[in-house]
């Protein structure tokens, strides 16, 4: 049986400007919160050149969120986050006992709560995840009249998995979903937008996750300090009495304690890692590294 995970987590981004950066702001969602299987022991975050405002909250989602303004001129911003967390095993349901998809996406019409993990939020289009009609087709094989929710979901999970291929050179944030599903070629948040975009079409509740992705090295092999990735997969509404189950499309896999919840939304859109306005008048580069270590 599995036992929980101690990890120390490293992730710095850094842009590098052309030329001088006269301000910036940015929302950061770089540090976890304590809930669910995740206990955080110890979060820090470094932030170079030193801003001029800072200030913490929690975002409507529940979110562990910072805000920082930059005055001054500088050549690059550099965002590095420490955070020491234990990740206990989840157990998935047995998908076969789950509701019928038709019962959830009619009990999901009949929550009156509108708190940030309420259904409600998670049924609906969002930036980068429209409503497609061939999403939609897409997630129908799947779900045939009174299948099981969860049944339904690992098995539409398990074909975005054989169907699309991961190529890191394929997408980016900025690459319309329609051509993802064309090309069928992206990386996991694709993969999460997809599968996000076919279960909203038919009615399921679905949020998008950001986290962190424990690799495993080949055997024989020793893990290579930051070659570990952001990652990102889904959460599926199965009806009020189970809530949400996370599933990680680009693995095949239930998220389990490889899997680190740093925040959740309705898509990239809400949990970016690093976002806002830079006043400049060039172009950057940016430098990401992530260090997913278990302790012990």
């Amino acid at each position: 049986m599995s036992s929980a995970v101690l990890y120390l987590i490293r992730h710095t981004t850094t842009y590098l400007y052309r030329t001088e950066v006269a301000a910036a702001r940015c929302t950061l969602h770089l540090q976890p919160e304590t809930g669910g299987n995740q206990r955080v022991f110890s979060a820090q975050l470094t932030i170079a050149p030193k801003p001029l405002e800072q200030t913490e909250a929690v975002d409507f989602f529940g979110n562990r969120t910072t805000h920082v303004r930059f005055a001054g001129t500088a050549t690059r911003h550099r965002f590095e986050s420490r955070v020491r967390i234990e990740v206990q095993p989840r157990e998935t349901p047995h998908a076969l006992l789950t509701p019928s998809w038709g019962e959830v996406t009619q009990s999901a019409l009949l929550v009156p709560d509108l708190c940030g993990s309420a259904p409600a939020h998670y049924l609906f289009a969002s930036r980068f995840v429209p409503l497609l009609a061939e999403a939609r087709d897409y997630a129908l094989v799947s779900f045939e009249p009174g299948r099981p929710v969860l049944d339904g979901a690992i098995e539409m999970m398990k074909r975005i998995h054989r169907d699309f291929v991961y190529d890191p050179n394929a997408t980016d944030i900025s690459t319309p979903l329609d051509v993802v599903a064309r090309t069928r070629h992206g990386v996991c948040q694709d993969f999460a937008h997809w599968m996000l975009a076919g279960l909203r079409a038919i009615g399921i509740p679905a949020a998008y996750v950001s986290g962190y992705l424990r690799t495993h090295p080949p055997p024989g092999q020793e893990r290579l300090v930051g070659a570990d990735a952001s990652h990102a997969w889904v959460s599926v509404w199965c009806g009020a009495g189970l809530g949400w189950v996370d599933l990680d499309p680009t693995n095949a896999v239930p998220a389990n304690e490889d899997h680190v919840r740093v925040a959740v939304g309705r898509d990239y859109a809400d949990v970016a890692p690093v976002d806002g306005v830079v006043v400049a008048s060039a172009g950057h580069s940016l430098r990401v590294s992530v260090d997913v270590a278990p302790l012990g």
